[in-house]
C-alpha cells in the first residue's frame, strides 16, 4: 500500500519544521511538491533525494507515484493540505493509499491574522482552477464575510469588476500577497473599484467583508422592472405565473435546469435569486435575448446564467450539462420537436414545464387552441407521466394553465 506524508507548508523562505517533521523529511527517498515548493525546502532534503513535481496533467504524476520503488512518497504543499489542497487530491486519485497530513496555516487564516479578524463565520469559496458558480452562490446569498481563494484568471480585479457588474458593491476587499513570506508579503484594504483596477502578484487571497446594507433580495419581480423585448409587456411572465411555474419545476430540489425560449430572461433571474445552487442554461434564438439577459441580471444581481442563442432544435447540447428541470417558455409553433429533443436530454424523475393559455379563455371559434394538447400528447408519446395542471387566472383576462409532466 502506498504511504504519503504531506507537509503543508507557507511562502516562508527558511520554514520551521517540529522534530516529528524533520524525521520524515530525513527518512525520505522520493518527495514531491510545486516547483515553488522545491525551492524552499530542497535545502532540506536529503542526498540522493529524488523529486516529482507536480504539474498538469495530474495523472501522469500519479502513474509515476504508482511506479514510485519506495513505498512512501513525502509530499510538500501550500498552507493545509485538506484545505482544497492536494491531500484531498491523493484521496480522491489513490483511495487505498495512507495518508498521514502535517498542516500549516491556510493562506485565509494567514490573512485573516494579519487583518486580527475573526474568521469563525468565514464563508470560504476556491475559484482556483473552477468556475464563478460558489462565488456568485455566496454573492446571492448575501453572506456578510467571504473568503475567496485565486487563481490567475480569477484575479482581485476580475472578482471586484464582477461584483460591481451585478451591484454588490457593499463589500470592502482585502487582499494578501505573498502570505508568509516576509521579504514580499503585502497586505491590501481596497474598495471595489480600487481593487477593480489594481494589479496583484501570485499567489494571493482576499477577504470581503460586507459593510453598509445589503441590496435586498428579489423575491417575484414585477414585470414593469425588467428591460423588455421591444417594449413589450406581454412577452414576459407575469410575477405571480412566474413564481407558480418555478414552484412545479421542483428546483429547490434539482441541480440542473433548461429555460427554453428565454426572452427576457425573467424564469430564469427569478430561479437563479430563489435558488442559487442551480446550474441555469438559457436558450433563445433570436440575438436581441443575449443583450435583454445581459441588462436584466445585472439589473437584479443574477450572475452565472449561461445564455445560449441559436435555434434549439439545431444546438449541439453534448457539451450542456443534462438537467433534470426544463421550462418551455417559447416553441415559434414547434412545440412537439422541442420537447422530443429536450426530453432525451432530461434526466430520469426530471420535470418539464409548459405554461398554455387555457383553452376556456377562447371565446373566437376561428382560433384554434391547441398547444395543452399537443404537450399531453407529446409527453405521453415519449414514456413521460402527466402530473394535474393547475389553472391560474391573475386577472380575468388570459387564464394560464401549467402543465407538468415527469420522466420515469
Amino acid at each position: 500500500m502506498q504511504r504519503f506524508f504531506v507537509i503543508g507548508i507557507t511562502d516562508q523562505p527558511n520554514p520551521w519544521f517540529p522534530p516529528e517533521v524533520l524525521e520524515v523529511i530525513k527518512a525520505g527517498k522520493v518527495f514531491s511538491g510545486g516547483k515553488r515548493h522545491h525551492e524552499i525546502v530542497e535545502p532540506l532534503l536529503p542526498e540522493g533525494a529524488e523529486w516529482i513535481d507536480i504539474t498538469v496533467p495530474l495523472d501522469s504524476v500519479f502513474s509515476r507515484y504508482a511506479a514510485c520503488p519506495t513505498e512512501s512518497i513525502v509530499v510538500f504543499a501550500s498552507g493545509d493540505p485538506l484545505f482544497f489542497g492536494f491531500a484531498n487530491t491523493i484521496k480522491r486519485k489513490m483511495p487505498e493509499a495512507e495518508i498521514t497530513v502535517y498542516s500549516s496555516f491556510n493562506s485565509l487564516q494567514l490573512l485573516a491574522h494579519r487583518l486580527v479578524m475573526p474568521y469563525h463565520d468565514l464563508r470560504i469559496v476556491s475559484l482556483t482552477g473552477r468556475p464563478w458558480m460558489e462565488f456568485d452562490r455566496a454573492l446571492i446569498e448575501r453572506a456578510p464575510k467571504i473568503g475567496v481563494l485565486t487563481d490567475r484568471e480569477h484575479t482581485p480585479a476580475a472578482i471586484a469588476q464582477r461584483m460591481m457588474d451585478y451591484g454588490y458593491n457593499n463589500y470592502q476587499m482585502y487582499v494578501g500577497e505573498h502570505l508568509g513570506n516576509p521579504s514580499c508579503e503585502k497586505v491590501s484594504q481596497l474598495t471595489l473599484e480600487e481593487a477593480a483596477n489594481g494589479e496583484y502578484e501570485m499567489p494571493n487571497c482576499l477577504i470581503l467583508n460586507g459593510c453598509g446594507d445589503m441590496p435586498p433580495r428579489h423575491f417575484g419581480i414585477s414585470e414593469k422592472a425588467f428591460a423588455l423585448l421591444d417594449g413589450r409587456e406581454k412577452m414576459i411572465t407575469k410575477a405571480p405565473i412566474r413564481l407558480l411555474t418555478l414552484s412545479a419545476l421542483e428546483l429547490q430540489n434539482k441541480h440542473s435546469f433548461w429555460d427554453i425560449g428565454f426572452c427576457t430572461g425573467s424564469v430564469s433571474i427569478e430561479a437563479r435569486l430563489l435558488f442559487p445552487h442551480l446550474r441555469i442554461t438559457a436558450f433563445e434564438i433570436r440575438e436581441e435575448g443575449r443583450q435583454l439577459m445581459l441588462t436584466n441580471s445585472r439589473r437584479f444581481g443574477a450572475p452565472g446564467i449561461e445564455t445560449v442563442i441559436g435555434d434549439f432544435l439545431s444546438l449541439p447540447l453534448s457539451q450542456t450539462l443534462k438537467p433534470d428541470a426544463i421550462f418551455i417558455g417559447g416553441h415559434g409553433g414547434r412545440l412537439p420537436e422541442m420537447m422530443r429533443k429536450a426530453i432525451d436530454w432530461l434526466l430520469p424523475g426530471g420535470v418539464i414545464v409548459y405554461n398554455c393559455v387555457s383553452p376556456d379563455a377562447v371565446t373566437d371559434p376561428r382560433i384554434r387552441t391547441d398547444s395543452r394538447q399537443l404537450f399531453e400528447q407529446t409527453a405521453r408519446e415519449c414514456g413521460l407521466r402527466l402530473e394535474p395542471a393547475l389553472h391560474v387566472a391573475v386577472n380575468d383576462h388570459h387564464p394560464i394553465d401549467i402543465l407538468k409532466a415527469r420522466k420515469q
